[in-house]
């Protein structure tokens, strides 16, 4: 597994929960619907409902030509071609995805989702299909090197995310504030308008940020008190069969190719 990057404490899951109901989740107009795989008679459902971010590039984002795509997208249709089951992929963000999964309006996220031991209370996981750490990035030109230099001045996180948590746990430690958005993009803006002086998300997506010309660098990275793997995630006790399935599916691309075939598809690792 490619060595990479750290994602999500999820946030606000009443208020989610109650914005998911109003969401009418199968069909939603914000939502991407796809299908794979021949169907089987082993698996308790004809079709799952599979939940994920709108945004969280390279993970899953909309390209140029309107298409979602991403590692978390191909990486579940290639799984399932590979086992044979179907699903229906609504692109409602992360903590609406969680939300309609606490719910059982979905059966499963994909959304860059950290598997940590909190979450392993409510959620069974597949085997990380992705390793991820935190970084700390500033606009391209700063003089900004490490965490002495916040002392006094504010930095940018994203609500619900491990980048924030780590932030949160050294903004006493050096003196700085925090201020919080609900997308990257508006995150990276604030620092690049200079209102904030840098600001912490997961490295592969501000890699992927960094290679498609957003203005930033990365000046620390976390990899060890804030570096989680990525896994996907079912309710605990339920749809064991399609989680069994995925953990097939993810070995198999693993063995022929396919899995590295993805992700250098969209990190060139």
């Amino acid at each position: 597994m490619p060595k990479a990057f750290s994602r999500r404490q999820f946030l606000g899951l009443a208020t989610s929960s109650a914005a998911v109901v109003g969401l009418g989740l199968v069909g939603c107009g914000s939502s991407s619907s796809s299908s794979s795989g021949s169907g089987s008679s082993s698996f308790s459902k004809s079709s799952y409902i599979v939940a994920t971010d709108t945004t969280f590039a390279p993970f899953e984002f909309t390209n140029d030509s309107n298409e979602f795509v991403g590692i978390d997208v191909d990486l579940l249709s290639a799984i399932a071609s590979e086992t044979g089951f179907k699903y229906d992929l609504q692109s409602l963000g992360f903590d609406a995805a969680v939300a309609a999964l606490e719910s059982g309006q979905a059966d499963a996220v994909i959304a860059g989702m950290s598997i940590t031991d909190e979450r392993k209370k409510k959620y069974d996981f597949s085997d990380p299909y992705y390793d991820s750490y935190v970084c700390m990035a500033a606009k391209s030109d700063s003089d900004i090197t490490d965490y002495n230099a916040l002392s006094g001045k504010t930095v940018a996180a994203k609500t619900g995310t491990q980048g924030a948590t780590c932030a949160e746990s050294l903004k006493d430690q050096y003196g700085f504030s925090i201020t919080y958005f609900d997308e990257s993009s508006l995150m990276y803006q604030d620092v690049l308008t200079g209102n904030s002086v840098a600001c912490f998300e997961d490295y592969p997506v501000m890699a992927y940020g960094i290679s498609q010309g957003n203005g930033l660098k990365v000046v620390t990275e976390e990899k060890d008190d804030f570096s989680t793997p990525y896994g996907f995630a079912v309710m605990k006790d339920q749809n064991s069969d399609l989680l069994a399935a995925f953990n097939k599916g993810l070995a198999s691309l693993k063995d022929n190719g396919k899995y590295d075939e993805i992700v250098n598809k969209y990190l060139n690792s």
